[in-house]
């Protein structure tokens, strides 16, 4: 092919993939590919090497919170600017830092590939770049997160346990992957769990009064109160032991909403109590006035040889899409 057809078939391909208004189409781009929490960072070498890539480690490779090692929020992988072209743009996350001659700081959706979140920051020094990514870490990790939620959420979507027992005796409607099965279930409780290579995932359902957590200055007290009582008497040990709250680190604690309801966030450890045995937990204690209880969803994860971070993210994001509904006076 003589090289002026090869460049006007160039020119087509390009001109195809904008609208009318000259801007380029990102509805045809391709679909993004990486695991949950991969991240990738593009930026020359001078700048990872130094201060600037210092600065990218400590927020966006800060430890995860609620974890029992340290495990960081984003798995990072690091590229120089001019190989972040074609098939090494389709990653989901991207961090793109580089010398420029403005200092902006710019957040991007779907610029190379779909579902794709990324954040572009420039600037005119090493120190004006350190500056804009200690700046904006935080609102940069939220998107970041927010969009690894939604796909977890959607590749659970993909083939769903059937929970329609769960919404009938306790008023929630949870979408749990098929990989679950239902371990336990009585009137007031319920266990699902996931069996992996060494170890498990799981997720409990129960209630507590109203009254049962007092105020906010009382919640993680209150909160570690009623889940170390269920968890002695309805999780079986081995050799008597209790699953308990691991008592040598204080959890974490927020406040967030679940389906639009006031809820109390937990992240902690657990530990059964004379066993080497012990893992994290996320607690949603979710304050179900239209029912006068709190809702507790919550998951844990015990897999003595495998990082925990991504099961417990997936557990987070089935726990979230959380909708509760009235029940019927039992």
């Amino acid at each position: 092919m003589r090289p002026f057809y090869i460049a006007l078939l160039s020119f087509l391909v390009v001109l195809s993939a904008c609208s009318g208004s000259g801007k380029r189409d990102k509805s045809l781009v391709p679909d993004s590919v990486g695991n949950i929490n991969a991240l990738q960072v593009v930026i020359p070498n001078d700048l990872w090497n130094g201060t600037v890539g210092e600065s990218i480690r400590n927020n966006f490779a800060a430890p995860t919170d609620g974890l029992p090692q340290d495990e960081p929020l984003f798995s990072i992988n690091q590229m120089q600017p001019e190989i972040f072209t074609g098939f090494a743009r389709s990653n989901r996350l991207f961090l793109y830092v580089v010398l420029s001659e403005d200092n902006t700081v710019k957040l991007a959706t779907n610029e190379y590939a779909k579902p794709q979140t990324g954040a572009i920051i420039k600037a005119t020094s090493e120190e004006k770049l350190v500056e804009l990514i200690n700046e904006n870490a935080q609102k940069i990790i939220e998107n970041f997160y927010k969009s690894e939620i939604s796909e977890r959420q959607r590749r659970t979507k993909l083939s769903l346990l059937k929970t329609d027992t769960l919404a009938k005796v306790m008023g929630v409607r949870l979408e749990i992957p098929s990989a679950y099965r239902l371990a336990k279930a009585t009137d007031s409780f319920f266990w699902y769990r996931k069996d992996l290579d060494d170890g498990t995932t799981n997720i409990l359902v129960y209630e507590a009064p109203l009254s049962f957590i007092e105020n906010d200055s009382t919640a993680i007290g209150d909160i570690i109160k009623i889940r170390d009582s269920i968890g002695s008497k309805l999780l079986p040990v081995e050799d008597d032991g209790l699953f308990v709250t691991e008592g040598a680190y204080a959890p974490y604690l927020f406040k967030t909403t679940i389906d639009g309801l006031f809820a109390y966030e937990t992240k902690g450890t657990w530990e059964v109590k004379g066993a080497w045995m012990g893992g994290p937990f996320i607690n949603f204690a979710v304050k179900d006035e239209k029912n006068n209880r709190y809702l507790i969803l919550e998951g844990f994860s015990y897999a003595p040889a495998a990082r925990k971070r991504d099961l417990q993210f997936e557990l987070e994001s089935i726990l979230e899409l959380a909708k509760v509904e009235k029940l019927e006076k039992k």
